[in-house]
């Protein structure tokens, strides 16, 4: 195990791509199992704080500490293995994702969670419940974890496996591999009918597999997991069409989630996209300088993918092109048709995320992106309304993401920091919004350290207190991510 004691050897672990920065008194690497239960042990001994540090590209302070110590997961980085029978691998917390899809396309297997930034770590994007723009074809993370293995804050290692362990009325029990026992008590609510990453995932009959995945660290570390596989697609349709008319774009990607609906009731076409993004005008804007090839006219985009069969392919792009058509998207559609058209539009995806965090950091502010989701029904509603509200506030924006799961990221761009102050302010107006239309405040990046408050928008008092239990019971002295999902007050 390293240890890093210099702090100016450690800058980089107390801080994320949000520009959130904190502090802590030394930074742990270990490379074993047994190194991270020895450093359990010590902390809770002595109440340490431990902050359990993925690659730093979130965007909400969760892995970012505010004292005690930081445990890198960057030296367990083994991929332990491939099971081509049961479509399977088995790999360290440590592993990170963008080595990993490499590692899975060389065996001709597929792993479809694809967050925008792929030099993060697995573990963390299983401690997040990490997503993207193909979540809306295969789910998040979550739907790809089959078993996972956690460290306790009493030093306890629990081997979890999808299908083994359910919650019973509200109470979920289970057993550390030394035998010792476990018992949850569950708070009754309804989580939000959307993509969602805000608190612990909670149902009568859970999966006890699922409340560990996306808890954001605070209630074990996890240290390996089995990720389920899929074979490797024959072929990709990938396009990316331009309009004229906000309008015609968010009218294209309805028609797209109608083709994906009766796909999926077995009662559609082929056209089955499973990831559809939307860019605004003031996105495409911001991206002019390093595409300068959008066309003329071009007042809103949407980029959408389907995998499927070669047999497939031809007809589907065919269809794509009548659907495209009727749409009215301009003439100038970029379709992936060789390798580097597929790359030039997988950059042109993720260069909007780059280049504002790049605003951000360059302009010394903490990023004021939202990460909101609301059902389909109120999806127009609260699009027109966070326009509205950028505009009446003159705050510059882009406005991008994810539309085929109803959730855009606004990232509000301030000049100074009267308009940071301002923004912050706004940020809540939206969180608000987004939970009055039966949303969430968080649909992706977890809440971490920098949306507490709006996360407690979002449930009552009772629910927030049956969850911060569930941490108090698993780690009584609060040792775990201290900071991230809830205030200390409410852990007991």
């Amino acid at each position: 195990m390293i240890i890093k004691n210099d702090a100016a050897s450690f800058d980089s672990y107390i801080k994320d791509a949000s520009n959130y920065k904190g502090f802590c008194d030394k930074v742990l690497l270990p490379e074993t199992v047994e190194d991270i239960v020895s450093i359990v042990k010590e902390c809770s001994a002595s109440k340490t704080p431990i902050s359990i540090a993925g690659n730093g590209t979130g965007l909400n302070g969760g892995r970012v500490p505010e004292g005690g110590v930081v445990i890198s997961m960057e030296r367990m980085n083994k991929v332990i293995g491939f099971d081509a029978q049961s479509l399977t691998a088995e790999v360290e917390a440590g592993v990170m994702l963008a080595d990993f899809l490499q590692a899975t396309d060389l065996k001709n297997f597929f792993y479809p969670p694809d967050p925008t930034e792929k030099n993060c770590f697995i573990g963390a994007t299983i401690s997040t419940n990490a997503s993207g723009a193909r979540t809306f074809g295969y789910g998040s993370t979550r739907a790809f974890v089959k078993e996972i293995e956690v460290v306790l804050a009493d030093e306890e290692i629990i081997h979890l496996r999808r299908g083994e362990i359910f919650a019973e009325n509200n109470k979920l029990d289970f057993t550390s591999l030394s035998g010792k026992q476990y018992s949850l008590s569950l708070p009754e609510f309804t989580m939000p009918q959307v993509k969602n990453t805000a608190g612990y995932c909670i149902s009568e009959n859970v999966d006890a597999i699922d409340l560990f995945i996306g808890s954001e660290g605070t209630l074990g570390i996890i240290t390996r997991a089995k990720l389920m596989l899929l074979k490797k697609p024959e072929s990709v349709v990938s396009a990316l069409a331009f309009f004229a008319d906000e309008e015609q774009a968010l009218a294209f990607s309805q028609t797209l989630r109608n083709y994906a609906k009766a796909k999926r009731d077995q009662s559609g076409a082929l056209i089955n996209p499973c990831a559809i993004e939307f860019f605004d005008n003031n996105s495409l804007i911001f991206l002019k300088p390093k595409y300068s090839s959008i066309p003329l006219g071009a007042h809103s985009a949407v980029w959408l993918e389907q995998n499927c069969l070669s047999a497939e392919y031809d007809q589907l792009l065919e269809m794509y092109g009548e659907a495209l058509s009727d749409s009215n998207a301009l003439d100038d559609i970029w379709f992936a048709f060789e390798h580097k058209d597929y790359e030039r539009l997988s950059s042109f995806r993720h260069s909007i995320s780059d280049m504002v965090n790049e605003y951000i950091s360059k302009n010394g502010f903490r990023k004021l992106g939202t990460d909101a989701a609301v059902p389909e029904e109120n999806f127009r509603e609260f699009y027109f309304f966070n326009k509205e509200l950028m505009k009446s506030n003159n705050m510059d924006y882009v406005f991008y993401g994810h539309i085929g799961n109803c959730h855009l990221h606004l990232n509000m761009l301030p000049k100074n920091e009267n308009e940071f102050a301002k923004g912050k302010m706004l940020y809540r107006e939206i969180c608000q919004k987004a939970v009055e239309l039966n949303g969430t405040v968080s649909a992706e990046h977890g809440i971490g350290k920098m949306k507490r408050e709006y996360f407690y928008l979002m449930y009552s008092d009772e629910v927030i207190k049956g969850m911060a239990k569930i941490k108090s019971t698993l780690d009584p002295h609060n040792i775990l991510n201290r900071g991230n999902i809830f205030y200390e007050e409410d852990l007991v």
